[in-house]
């Protein structure tokens, strides 16, 4: 049976959050597809009804257990997944997801890390320990700039 994000009719709002404490993101190790098996940052689907900032604070409890504050936005892309598992611009097949994301730099405030909902592992990186996690391109770049957000903000206290 296919989850409503399979062979979506429209794109699917995804939302994610990196949460830096110590110099460390935290990630996630995904328990269902689309990367089932690999490590990525946390977040989920919006919600109807839902703001993107209170979204992102759910996904982060339900998926690491974590309390957080959204501070600001990183970047917004797109995600395609075609049926044989590539990645691009549909053409003439249909995409089996297609997900706008929209992640978010967040401060933790409370909690332990965990694995929760869909998620099989969590850990901490620091940004030169990220090439060990095979992270995709653009969670990799996404992470990068996190790293800078963290540290302009550090040095701006």
């Amino acid at each position: 049976m296919t989850s409503s994000r399979e062979y979506p009719e429209r794109p699917v709002v995804g939302i994610g959050g990196v949460i830096i404490d110590q110099c460390r993101a935290l990630l996630i190790c995904r328990g269902s597809e689309p990367l089932l098996g690999e490590w990525s940052i946390p977040g989920g689907t919006l919600e109807i009804g839902e703001s993107l900032e209170k979204g992102v604070a759910r996904e982060l409890l339900e998926e690491t257990g974590m309390e957080v504050r959204v501070l600001e936005l990183i970047e917004v892309f797109d995600r395609i997944y075609l049926e044989d598992g590539s990645t691009g611009r549909g053409g003439n097949r249909s995409p089996r997801f297609h997900f706008v994301i929209v992640d978010y730099l967040c401060e933790r405030l409370g909690g332990e890390p965990r694995a929760g909902s869909d998620v099989t592992d969590v850990a901490f990186a620091r940004e030169e320990e990220l090439a060990r996690f095979h992270l995709t391109e653009t969670a990799t770049r996404v992470l990068k700039k996190a790293f800078a957000m963290d540290r302009a903000r550090q040095a701006a206290k």
